[in-house]
């Protein structure tokens, strides 16, 4: 491509899920409707976890912050795909889409980070319950989700002042319903190998560090729960680690297909298939999780939705 074709755009076009016109009020419908069930639930999370001492503790605390970062990882793409729907718009400006870019990132990979923090919680908690209060202390959870958003925030600032670097020719076309950062680089008309060389590089480093701790952590959780000698006391044990389990492999499970839509077929709706089920389907089966199968949080929320003037902060130790 001539060198005098490139240049710093001010706009991409996001083609969406569909280009079919009467699919548009459907495609409306139902991800507005997903999105208002990903927020009510995560916020119901927030609020029974606030309200009720009985769950002011780091496992709690760090399952509210779960819940957040769920909302704000939804509401990055979606409000602004229903915008272009209710619109019959396809125009993302470049400053907005290195804004998704940003928070994109961001959520993504605090989500992964907070799983890994929320394995060490259980870890602690089952192998060494002794010592869980004085470990899991305010200060020592606090400063872990502090070093999660850091880190993170650094991290993502880094992709998008590098996507800020690129050059790019004219009526760009993204084939997807948000900026997704493979896809933008793919479509840069100036050199990108320094950039694909640093999504790989920190791919296998902040997705590979926090999997690999949450397996070390439940190989001892599980070398704890087979020295206790009754069925039922490692029942019991186990339960509390099902929740995060399901939501464990549901992330990666759905991180995994992402990845392999993308890179293995290069198809442009397979990964969009892949990442409606990332962004949208995993934040919204979360706070489901977690409820049907934690009898303290479906007992936290009989308790708020009856008694919604009972408020607390977060004290514990």
């Amino acid at each position: 491509m001539a060198p005098g074709n490139n240049t710093h755009i001010s706009t991409f076009l996001l083609l969406g899920l569909s280009e079919e016109p009467k699919l548009q009020p459907l495609l409306f419908g139902f991800f507005l409707s997903m999105y208002l069930i990903t927020v009510f639930g995560n916020l119901l999370i927030i609020l029974a976890v606030s309200s009720d001492s009985h769950l002011h503790t780091p496992m709690y605390f760090f399952l509210s912050n779960l819940s957040f970062i769920d909302i704000s990882f939804t509401s990055t793409t979606i409000p602004k795909m229903l915008l272009n729907i209710q619109n019959k718009s396809k125009v993302i400006i470049f400053d907005g889409c290195s804004t998704q870019i940003y928070f994109y990132i961001l959520f993504a990979g605090l989500d992964d980070i907070l799983l890994s923090v929320m394995a060490y919680d259980r870890f602690v908690a089952i192998c060494h319950p002794l010592h869980y209060s004085v470990i899991m202390n305010p200060r020592l959870c606090g400063l872990l989700v502090l070093l999660c958003w850091i880190l993170m925030a650094m991290y993502s600032l880094l992709h998008t002042l590098m996507v800020s670097g690129l050059s790019f020719c004219p009526d760009l076309e993204i084939p997807h319903f948000f900026c997704e950062l493979n896809q933008v680089v793919q479509l840069a008309s100036s050199d990108t190998f320094l950039n694909n060389m640093v999504v790989y590089f920190s791919t296998v480093l902040l997705a590979g560090g926090p999997f690999t701790g949450i397996l070390y952590s439940y190989s001892k959780i599980v070398s704890c729960i087979c020295r206790i000698s009754s069925a039922q006391g490692k029942f019991k044990v186990f339960s509390t680690c099902v929740s995060h389990l399901l939501v464990f492999s549901l992330f990666y499970c759905t991180s995994l297909g992402v990845y392999l839509s993308f890179s293995a077929t290069q198809s442009s709706h397979s990964s969009v298939i892949a990442s409606v089920m990332y962004t949208v389907v995993m934040p919204l089966l979360n706070p489901f999780i977690y409820s049907l199968r934690n009898k303290d949080i479906k007992r936290a929320l009989k308790r708020f939705c009856l008694m919604p003037d009972t408020k607390a902060q977060f004290s514990w130790g």
